[in-house]
């Protein structure tokens, strides 16, 4: 695992917690459902530039769709 990789880990897992706290706080389901899509990406074995389509469009979704 490179250093790169690492770091994506660690930003969409931080990103994910904050999603589902704000989800959870604010009964907004679609942030709730954002934060639980970034924690489950990095079990997936895609390559690097699939989860990061797939995260940039999870932690763009809160913001198109308002609950």
């Amino acid at each position: 695992m490179s250093g790169y990789e690492m770091f994506f880990y660690i930003i969409t897992t931080s990103l994910s917690l904050s999603y589902m706290v704000f989800g959870k706080k604010q009964h907004n389901s679609v942030a709730l459902v954002s934060g639980l899509g970034l924690g489950v990406i990095p079990y997936f074995d895609l390559e690097m530039w699939q989860m990061s389509l797939i995260a940039l469009g999870l932690i763009v979704l809160p913001f198109v769709l308002r609950d």
